[in-house]
């Protein structure tokens, strides 16, 4: 089934495109091996391109943070919640988080274990649960969108990254 645009909100529509006609879940399942993430020159796991932006190590916890509560998301709207669920603040999470002080090591290892999870909460839903939809973030949205926006999240950090702190 073709993942439809009236499924999630057009500023997620840069992740999705970066899925394609692929599986997600195959995607999150070959995304598992964080071999990116390991292949970061020494130093610049805590270099900065420009004032204010991320370092890497803050951006592998950004995409631990959004896997998370998109996880949350899908799992409460395939549990039948009602509620519209909030949407978050990204640089409040990482100016809160304290990932320019762990290493690189841990972080891709607490990346395996949260995609871990996402795979097998996905995996376990059928059709019928992965076209339910609520609101998040005050945005219409299906379970099946989120497992796309999830996939094509860590694809677009990782193509920033490739561009403007590998180059």
């Amino acid at each position: 089934m073709k993942l439809e645009k009236s499924e999630y909100a057009e500023y997620y529509d840069k992740y999705v495109q970066l899925v394609g006609e692929r599986d997600p879940i195959e995607v999150l399942k070959d995304q598992r091996t964080q071999q990116f993430w390991h292949e970061l020159p020494p130093g610049k796991d805590d270099y900065r391109y420009a004032e204010g932006k991320w370092t890497p190590k803050e951006v592998l916890g950004h995409v631990i943070d959004c896997e998370r509560i998109m996880a949350y998301r899908a799992l409460s709207i395939a549990r039948g919640e009602a509620i519209p669920l909030p949407g978050f603040d990204e640089n409040l999470y990482v100016e809160n988080a304290n990932f320019g002080e762990r290493k690189v090591e841990s972080l891709t290892m607490e990346l395996h274990f949260v995609r871990a999870s996402t795979i097998m909460l996905f995996a376990g839903m059928n059709d019928e649960i992965l076209l339910k939809t609520g609101i998040a973030n005050g945005n219409n949205v299906s379970v099946r969108a989120l497992m796309y926006i999830i996939a094509g999240h860590e694809l677009h950090h990782i193509n920033i990254l490739k561009e403007r702190y590998l180059r």
